[in-house]
Formats: C-alpha cells, sequence, structure tokens
C-alpha cells in the first residue's frame, strides 16, 4: 500500500493555488443532466471523486471529456439518459446521490444505490425523500437502491428542512428546476457551493430567488439548456491549508479563494495569534484573476474554542485541523461537534502522535503540547487525514499516513503542493504486513 511519510517538524512557507470546490463541481456535473446538449465546467480540481462522477455520467449515456490538467469537464447529454447509479461507484462517493433529484425531474424515475463515502457518522436521507415526496414522486427502498417514481413529473410545493441539510438542498432546487408551479425551500442550506449551484441554474435558464438565503423560491421551467461555468473556489482546501501555516508557524499566501467564503475561519485564525491578510484580487496560476488571502502564523498558536455549525457556522469538514492546531497551543481549546458525530475517529489517530484530546460527547477537550512526535496514524475519511498530515508538520520525526486514497478523493497535487511550501513529505509504497498472496 502506499503511504504519506513526513519528516518533521517543518513549516509551511510560499503560495499555494486552489481550484473549484469539490462540493460543488461535483454537484455541478450532476445539474448537467437536466439539459440536453454539451455543458462546459471550468476550474475543476483534479481529484479520485472528478474521476468517479465521469464515470458516473458515462454509465448514464452521457459522452464525458475530462481534461485533468487544464481543470475542464464537459459532459454531452443525450435526450434520454439512463435512470440506474451502480452501488459499484456509489459506495465509493456519496456525492452521486445528487444525481437523484436531476433524474427524477427530467427523467421521472431515478434508481440511485444508496450511497458510501466517509466514515463520519450517519447522514440519512430522510430529507431527500421527504421533499420529493412533497414534489410528487413515491420514493421507496429497493434491494439496496433508493427510488424515485413520477410519471406525470414533479409539481411545486413548499418544503421546510428539518436541518439546512447541503445535499437535500442541492437534490431538492435541481429537481423544483423541471416542476410545474412554484416550490419554495425554508431552512435551505446557504454554503458558498449552494449559491454557486444555483447561479449555474440560473444561466442555465432556470427561475430562482433567495439565492444565498434560508428561504428560496424556484418557479418550474419546461427546460433548461447547457451552459459554460466556472466552479467556485474550495474554501475547505483553502482552509487547510491556512491551518497549516497557523500551526507550523508558516507564511502561506493562498490563490484562487476569497476572506469572503470563509468568515468565520478567518476570526478563528486570528484568535489563534496568526495574522490574516485578505489581499482581494490577484493573478492565479492559471492567468485568470481571482481573490486570496495571506496566513503568517504565530510562533506557537494560543488554544481556540469552535463550535461546528452550518454556513456561515465554522464548517464541521475543518474540525480535525483546529483539533491539530489546539494540541500545538499553548493553552486549553474546545472544539464541539454539532454535524457528525464519528469525526471522533481522527482523536484517537492524532492521540497516537501524542496529542492529549479528553472526549466527552460531542465536544473534545485539547491539551497544548509543546511537540508531537513522529509515528503511524491513518486517515479514516478526506479531512482527517488530510488534518493528520498538517499535525505531522509539527511532530519531531517520521509519521506515516496510510489510508491516503481517502486524501486524494479531495486533494489535488497535495504531496507536490506541500513539498513546494516546504514540507519533507513523499508518496512512498510499503508493504502491507496483512497481505497472504
Amino acid at each position: 500500500m502506499d503511504v504519506f511519510r513526513l519528516t518533521g517538524p517543518s513549516r509551511l512557507r510560499g503560495e499555494v493555488d486552489i481550484r473549484g470546490a469539490k462540493n460543488s463541481v461535483l454537484k455541478l456535473m450532476a445539474a448537467s443532466l437536466l439539459a440536453v446538449g454539451r455543458t462546459t465546467i471550468t476550474n475543476v480540481p483534479a481529484i479520485l471523486d472528478v474521476r468517479i462522477m465521469v464515470q458516473l455520467l458515462i454509465r448514464l449515456g452521457c459522452d464525458v471529456d475530462y481534461d485533468a490538467d487544464r481543470g475542464i469537464v464537459s459532459i454531452d447529454v443525450p435526450a434520454e439518459v439512463g435512470i440506474q447509479a451502480d452501488y459499484e461507484l456509489v459506495r465509493a462517493m456519496r456525492a452521486s446521490i445528487s444525481v437523484l433529484g436531476p433524474l427524477t425531474a427530467r427523467m421521472r424515475a431515478a434508481h440511485v444505490a444508496l450511497p458510501g463515502g466517509d466514515a463520519i457518522g450517519s447522514r440519512g436521507l430522510d430529507m431527500h425523500q421527504a421533499g420529493l415526496e412533497a414534489l410528487g414522486a413515491t420514493v421507496h427502498l429497493d434491494h439496496g437502491y433508493f427510488v424515485a417514481e413520477a410519471p406525470s413529473g414533479l409539481h411545486g410545493t413548499d418544503i421546510v428542512l428539518e436541518f439546512p441539510s447541503v445535499g437535500a438542498t442541492e437534490n431538492l432546487v435541481m429537481a423544483a428546476t423541471l416542476a410545474h408551479g412554484v416550490t419554495t425551500i425554508s431552512n435551505a442550506a446557504k454554503e458558498p457551493e449552494i449559491v454557486d449551484i444555483c447561479a449555474m441554474l440560473v444561466d442555465m435558464g432556470a427561475q430562482i430567488s433567495g439565492i444565498g438565503t434560508a428561504d428560496l423560491t424556484i418557479t418550474g421551467v419546461g427546460e433548461l439548456h447547457p451552459v459554460d461555468h466556472r466552479t467556485v473556489g474550495d474554501r475547505i482546501v483553502a482552509g487547510t491549508y491556512a491551518f497549516g501555516a497557523a500551526l507550523s508557524n508558516g507564511d502561506v499566501t493562498v490563490k484562487g479563494v476569497g476572506l469572503e467564503l470563509m468568515p468565520n475561519i478567518a476570526i478563528k485564525l486570528r484568535d489563534s495569534g496568526a495574522t490574516v491578510d485578505d489581499l482581494g484580487e490577484i493573478e492565479l496560476g492559471d492567468g485568470t484573476r481571482g481573490n486570496g488571502f495571506r496566513v503568517i502564523g504565530a510562533e506557537r498558536p494560543h488554544a481556540i474554542r469552535v463550535a461546528t455549525m452550518p454556513f456561515p457556522g465554522f464548517p464541521t469538514d475543518l474540525q480535525p485541523f483546529v483539533i491539530a492546531l489546539n494540541s500545538v497551543s499553548d493553552g486549553v481549546g474546545l472544539l464541539s461537534e454539532n454535524l457528525f458525530e464519528a469525526r471522533w475517529r481522527f482523536v484517537q489517530e492524532i492521540a497516537r502522535l501524542g496529542a492529549k484530546v479528553r472526549v466527552d460527547g460531542n465536544h473534545a477537550l485539547i491539551s497544548g503540547v509543546n511537540s508531537l512526535s513522529g509515528a503511524e496514524v491513518e486517515a479514516s475519511d478526506i479531512r482527517a487525514g488530510a488534518g493528520l498530515v498538517m499535525a505531522g508538520l509539527r511532530a519531531a520525526g517520521i509519521t506515516e499516513v496510510s489510508g491516503i486514497d481517502h486524501i486524494e478523493r479531495g486533494y489535488e497535487n497535495f504531496v507536490s503542493n506541500l513539498r513546494s511550501l516546504g514540507a519533507n513529505i513523499e508518496r512512498v509504497e510499503k508493504a502491507d504486513i496483512l497481505s497472504f498472496e
């Protein structure tokens, strides 16, 4: 198996370019199913999840051209597409469930395998089902498949989400664009990725108001048309490098994401003693222009208190980096996880590096230590894996992170980017002692 091997401690210094958000581009690709013709999406990250979504769309009958180097994916959608998303692909990536809304709306049926994805806790599909049923679909489970059928099409309705679920908001907005009449979604998610998807849908001809708020109104139209769309920058990847700078006493300029997409993150970084400068619009690595910021870490961070919440609150995806930062901070930090219970699996692994973390319910109390020590650790999900790598920057000796397939689902050029910033990291092949071949 391959592992990431770090030799620490080291400091991150330099510039890093961030491309489009994983949590947006996968849903944009699914949204292309709503319109016959060629949709082109740019600023696409070269990550495993994009390749999985490409294969899913091909299985549904689309022709897909994906240029990973240039960050462009073009999707030719035929008049008739398949309606079944097989378990073989869906189990590898939970975002595959996002084809449910578009297929039900345009093809009036969808058979989508129950998804897999990261091991970070329960993320039920109850709100997806209730919303589609309110729109007029019949929904049931059949041999491991989520089956939705609407032979007469969908119709507008009023939907109130129990929780501002990103996935449910996305699926229901996409479905409502082709429904008959007006749909309102109350308590909708407000993440920048939702705004990005709504912006693309509007360009496709959808009628959506209230974008960026908790109350969306969608007036259904007869058909949508294909478009060219640039994906919003990935605020979670940007936050990863920002926290890496803060915990390693580094100096990193992040290009392609502005602080307007991560207000709460900037506040917490400053609370840790880091200097965070908004650079405004700057030239990006691909010759285009976009926003950026710079983070200069303190010699030793101050402990911070964070509670994860839906946007504009602190994102749960950056929870592991808060624990990593607090583990080497001066003082005692507190992390309250309000969204996904199983993210505490990260705590077991960072403890192997010498971190002092005590978990009580949904709270983690982190007592800072002067330094961590290298050890073998395992990634349980995308962000936990990246968090362990960042913690390894402050660990003396060698840290080996296994389960790197998780990390590569969400981070492009991770090793080369970190090496360019000064980290002593490499991807190496390591014998699997449990292999009996």
